[in-house]
C-alpha cells in the first residue's frame, strides 16, 4: 500500500493568498478502513548555530527554537473506507484566510546554511490504535503575494568600484604590492530576485599576470542569541568572468542569474537577519596558487584581490 501527495503545480511555487491545491494519491492491493483524511500544511524558520561560530559552546546550540510561521490542519474526508485499486482524492487550502487581516509575515522559502525558511504539507490517514498511521509529506515553495510587494522599481543605478594593491587589506605577494594593479567596474547592488546581477569590469593595468577574475554571490545570516548576534558570511554560488590573463582595458560583462532556493528578499527581521553581498574576487599567477588550489575562495590570500558589495535582493511585481 502507498500514499502520495501530488501538487497542481509542477513548479510548487504558490503565493500565501492562493489556495494550495493537489491530489492525494492511495493505492491498496484491498480496501482499507479509516478514521479520517487529514491535511496539515507547516511553515517554520529554523534556526542553527553551528560549531566554530563565534565561540558559542555546546549547551547553547539547543537554545534557538524554530519560529512557527504557518500551522493550518483540515480534514479532507471523514471516516470510512479506501477502495482497493487507485484512488484520487483532491483538495484545496488557503494558507492565508482571504478578506481577514494576516498579521503574521510569511517569509519566502529560503535554504541556507544556518537560516531555512520552509513550507510542509502532510496528509495522515488516520487507522486506529492497531494500524500504522499512512501519512506523506512534500515540500513546497512559498514567494511574496503581489499585494504586498513594493511598486518602486529596482534603482537601475550602478555603484562603481576600484581595486588597486592600495585598497587591499590583507598582505599581498611583495611582486604585487610593488608592481602594483588597477581594475575598475561597476554593478548593480539592489536586484530584483527574477533579474540577473548585472555590471562590467576591467583590467588597467596588472604588473602580475591574472590567473582568473571570479565573482562571489555571499549570503551574510544572523542569529540572534540571548543578548549576542551570531553571524556567518558563506559562499552561494561563484562565476568566473575571466579565465587566463585577460586583455588590459578591455570591458568585460557581468551576469549572474540568482539561484532560487539559496536567495530570498533581503530580511532584517528580530531574531535573524539575511542579507547577500557580492565579492569581485582576482586570483593572480602565483607558484604559491598552484601550491595551494583548494584554498578558502572566501579567504583572502597573498595571491588574490578583492572588493565586496552589499547586494540588496527585492521580490518585485
Amino acid at each position: 500500500m502507498s500514499i502520495e501527495l501530488k501538487l497542481s503545480r509542477a513548479s510548487r511555487i504558490y503565493h500565501p493568498s492562493e489556495p494550495l491545491e493537489g491530489k492525494i494519491i492511495v493505492k491498496s492491493s484491498s480496501s482499507i478502513s479509516h478514521y479520517g483524511v487529514r491535511l496539515t500544511v507547516n511553515g517554520s524558520v529554523n534556526l542553527q548555530i553551528r560549531g566554530g561560530s563565534a565561540g558559542i559552546i555546546e549547551s547553547l546550540y539547543g537554545v534557538v527554537k524554530p519560529i512557527s510561521i504557518l500551522n493550518k490542519s483540515t480534514e479532507v474526508r471523514p471516516s470510512g473506507k479506501i477502495g482497493s485499486g487507485t484512488t484520487e482524492i483532491p483538495f484545496s487550502m488557503f494558507l492565508r484566510q482571504p478578506g481577514k487581516d494576516n498579521l503574521e509575515r510569511c517569509f519566502e522559502t529560503f535554504h541556507g546554511a544556518n537560516i531555512s525558511a520552509q513550507y510542509l504539507v502532510t496528509v495522515d490517514i488516520i487507522r486506529g490504535y492497531l494500524h500504522k498511521t499512512l501519512s506523506a509529506t512534500v515540500e513546497f515553495i512559498v514567494e511574496s503575494d503581489k499585494a504586498d510587494l513594493l511598486e518602486r522599481p529596482v534603482s537601475p543605478e550602478m555603484v562603481i568600484f576600484y581595486i588597486t594593491q592600495d585598497t587591499q587589506r590583507h598582505p599581498l605577494l611583495l611582486e604585487l604590492k610593488s608592481g602594483g594593479f588597477r581594475v575598475t567596474g561597476k554593478m548593480s547592488t539592489q536586484c530584483s530576485l527574477s533579474d540577473p546581477i548585472t555590471g562590467e569590469l576591467t583590467v588597467e593595468a596588472s604588473a602580475v599576470p591574472i590567473y582568473s577574475i571570479d565573482i562571489h554571490l555571499l549570503r551574510v545570516e544572523s542569529i540572534l542569541l540571548g543578548e549576542k548576534i551570531v553571524t556567518e558570511t558563506s559562499l552561494i554560488q561563484s562565476t568566473q568572468i575571466a579565465d587566463g590573463d585577460v586583455c588590459h582595458n578591455m570591458t568585460l560583462p557581468i551576469y549572474i542569474i540568482l539561484p532560487r532556493l539559496l536567495t530570498c528578499p533581503t530580511i532584517l527581521a528580530g531574531p535573524f537577519s539575511i542579507e547577500f553581498k557580492v565579492s569581485v574576487v582576482i586570483s593572480f599567477q602565483s607558484q604559491l596558487y598552484k601550491l595551494h588550489p583548494k584554498s578558502d575562495p572566501t579567504t583572502p590570500t597573498l595571491w588574490t584581490a578583492m572588493e565586496s558589495l552589499p547586494l540588496e535582493l527585492v521580490r518585485t511585481r
